[in-house]
């Protein structure tokens, strides 16, 4: 048996083939990142007579840049095993002391490969890699659309800082729209009563009237906004709140593809109370496989919601957070969901009220609803049934 060790990069990947001694064949080779650098590596093991079956590939899971190798070898026949790179770093030390370099990095993971001491990294099926594809890109979007809220209030409030107090959502469809009409005080008073009433009640449906538009030049008149550069202002208002409506028209669209290829997974995650189907596929799709973890406190442990515990010799520290060593995304949807069902499902909220009665801070009672929701999401896709409203066991860790 041989094995062959990739080091990925973005344009050149490294290659080394060792024996089942652990000896290389030859020097490390350097294969572009391009069908003709594949054709080049089943070149080499033409020329060494090694076949298919006679070879494992290893590759690391580093960015995305895998997955264009993992698919041309996978596709020619190869056995190729995905390993996270914290696999190998324990081999590298025993080797060559933390040297790093690409051609023995791809001998270190030759070497993983021949030891068979690894956990290896699945690929998912085309629907859950849409998913996550989606979803993550979403949660970079809704993060744009924070900057974005965050910049226009940071202007309103050196133009126009009243504005915060006339609507009670800044960015509500009435509020948007008034902005890109009327983004400073000036502009506000430069429009009769009558065509800001008119305005008001097209976008609010009714619901405002002419007495908002009274009280919006009230405000406009006794404004204590800046008076200068006022062209400037409005200009970067405009502009930003046609950013902001914008990328909330792409979250949209980005909900409906989304829920469709929920929908398609057949999954059981949206009947916890707290998960719809946005968080759903952000928890679908970033855990993946369920079975590749044995028990909850895996799973947890991949969200980076397991508890960190600090000690030194005889301390131990008393103030206990959480890893945040996993999935950033999973743990954010877990959280997030979490802060829902702790009001929303009868046990959960149970529980988190009890941890708020022993004095709790909210975050730590929410940090351990999160954990009690990954033993429910772990029983639920392990089982592949539908949640139901059960008292849950009472765990080690949160009895402390």
């Amino acid at each position: 048996m041989f094995y062959c060790g990739i080091d990925i990069a973005k344009r050149n990947h490294e290659a080394s083939i060792i024996d089942a001694d652990g000896k290389p064949l030859l020097e490390s080779i350097t294969v572009t990142n391009t069908q003709d650098g594949c054709e080049k590596l089943f070149s080499l093991f033409e020329r060494l007579s090694i076949s298919r079956s006679d070879v494992i590939i290893g590759v690391e899971a580093t960015g995305h840049y895998w997955l264009s190798v993992y698919e041309c070898l996978t596709e020619q026949g190869y056995n190729v095993r995905v390993i996270n790179p914290i696999q190998s770093d324990a081999f590298r030390k025993m080797y060559i002391r933390q040297t790093k370099n690409d051609s023995k990095d791809s001998f270190i993971i030759a070497q993983v490969m021949r030891f068979g001491q690894y956990s290896e990294t699945t690929l998912s099926d085309e629907n859950i890699v849409a998913m996550r594809q989606l979803t993550r890109f979403r949660m970079a979007l809704v993060d744009n659309c924070g900057d974005c809220k965050r910049r226009i209030i940071a202007l309103l409030d050196q133009v126009f800082p009243e504005y915060a107090s006339l609507f009670s959502d800044t960015f509500g469809v009435t509020s948007k729209e008034l902005l890109l009409q009327c983004p400073t005080p000036e502009d506000m008073l430069a429009v009769s009563t009558r065509k800001l009433t008119n305005l008001l009640n097209k976008d609010s449906h009714g619901r405002f009237g002419e007495e908002k538009a009274r009280e919006l030049r009230d405000a406009a008149a006794g404004s204590f906004g800046v008076g200068f550069a006022k062209n400037a202002f409005a200009f970067q208002i405009r502009q930003l709140i046609e950013q902001l409506m914008f990328l909330e028209n792409q979250i949209e669209e980005l909900d409906e593809q989304i829920s469709h290829l929920l929908k398609q997974t057949n999954q059981v995650i949206t009947t916890i109370p707290g998960i719809a189907d946005t968080l759903g596929a952000i928890i679908i799709s970033e855990i993946g496989d369920i079975n590749r973890f044995d028990a909850p406190g895996k799973l947890v442990a991949f969200a980076g919601l397991d508890v960190k515990v600090t000690q030194s010799d005889e301390f131990t520290g008393t103030k206990q957070k959480i890893s945040k060593r996993g999935s950033p995304y999973l743990r954010r949807a877990i959280w997030l969901a979490a802060q829902r069902a702790a009001f929303c499902d009868s046990i959960l909220s149970e529980y988190y009220q009890s941890l708020k009665a022993r004095g709790k801070h909210h975050l730590t009672a929410i940090g351990a609803v999160s954990r009690k929701m990954c033993n429910i999401i772990f029983m639920i896709l392990r089982e592949n049934r539908p949640y139901e409203v059960t008292p849950l066991k009472k765990t080690r860790e949160e009895s402390i």
